[in-house]
């Protein structure tokens, strides 16, 4: 049996690297490397001349069964990602499950965390936390993300594209209430940079985008939310948002009942009500249906979903064609 080791690498500056890492990268076999060109980098500045093999999101499950074929040989392998942990936010979660019932050893090499990093220079509680990746791009299914964790009392920490972290931060706002948060960019870099503030004041001073990579810590809920009963127009809203983004009746009953807007059942019938209420479908038919004959959409098409309430401005006229700068604005 082989072994697969999972190894953090730094998140910017090249010293951030332990030296159990190196000597592990230099004793494996193979690196499996998210970018070559990147770790390369990192393999030169300290010295290391193990053979790279690529392995990303784009080509982990066709490349596993030959990664698992090296481990059955009795390989020794290291997992490395762009920078951090591997399988935060990264490829390498198949190829560890894997690895794993196959029956091979996998062993994990800590090391630099993005997540822990700005959590620890934040100022706001260490614990409890929940990091939630890189949120959605659907702004919809974005906010009910952020709407699921209202009432929770964990510090939150996420990642951001530079040009969406105003709007992450506006939607933040929206869903979560003027609370402290921080934002953490260019982490261990020469342009480090932790800006402190309330999320009004950040989704502000970052209305222009920002530079580099991003990482955003906000405080969690208060005893007074956490002792709130459930509100049922929030838990609708919630409803209607994971609706209108693509989730199924199932998936938002878990993710919402977790987040404490109601019971799981109860939350699964509310999310059927809804859906066969025709709410979602009233929101979808403000849009030109499809020419005679031809294939009806799959919702992914711009403005297959809209926010709740758009439903309401329904009436004469419905699916005429809207003038510019006319009707209600749909969610992008």
């Amino acid at each position: 049996m082989g072994t697969l080791h999972v190894v953090a690498t730094p998140i910017g500056n090249l010293e951030d690297i332990t030296l159990r890492a190196l000597r592990v990268l230099r004793e494996a076999d193979r690196i499996l490397a998210e970018d070559t060109r990147r770790t390369r980098i990192l393999l030169r500045h300290h010295g290391v001349d193990t053979p790279l093999v690529s392995f990303h999101a784009h080509n982990e499950e066709a490349r596993a069964e030959r990664v698992l074929g090296w481990l059955a040989e009795g390989a020794s392998l290291a997992l490395v990602s762009d920078a951090g942990t591997p399988l935060v936010s990264d490829p390498g979660g198949r190829l560890v499950a894997a690895a794993l019932e196959a029956g091979h050893e996998v062993v994990a090499v800590p090391g630099a965390s993005a997540v822990l990093a700005a959590l620890a220079a934040s100022g706001l509680p260490a614990l409890p936390f929940a990091c939630l990746g890189f949120p959605p791009r659907r702004r919809a299914a974005r906010r009910a993300l952020f709407a699921a964790w209202r009432a929770r009392p964990e510090t939150l920490v996420l990642f951001e594209s530079p040009r969406r972290v105003a709007t992450t931060l506006e939607d933040l706002h929206a869903e979560l209430g003027a609370r402290r948060a921080v934002v953490a960019r260019e982490l261990t870099k020469l342009h480090e940079e932790l800006v402190r503030g309330t999320l009004p004041e950040l989704a502000r001073r970052f209305a222009g985008g920002a530079r580099g990579e991003v990482t955003i810590v906000v405080e969690g809920a208060g005893a007074e939310a956490e002792a709130a009963p459930p509100d049922p127009a929030e838990r609708d809203r919630a409803l209607l948002e994971g609706l209108a983004a693509g989730s199924s009746p199932r998936e938002l009953a878990d993710r919402l009942a977790a987040a404490g807007l109601g019971r799981r059942r109860e939350l699964y019938q509310r999310a059927l009500g809804l859906r066969g209420g025709g709410a979602i479908r009233r929101d979808r038919s403000r849009e030109p249906g499809p020419a005679a004959g031809a294939p009806a959409g799959d919702g992914s098409s711009p403005g297959a979903a809209t926010a709740p309430g758009a439903a309401k401005r329904s009436g004469p006229g419905r699916g005429r064609p809207r003038r510019p700068g006319r009707g209600g604005r749909q969610t992008p």
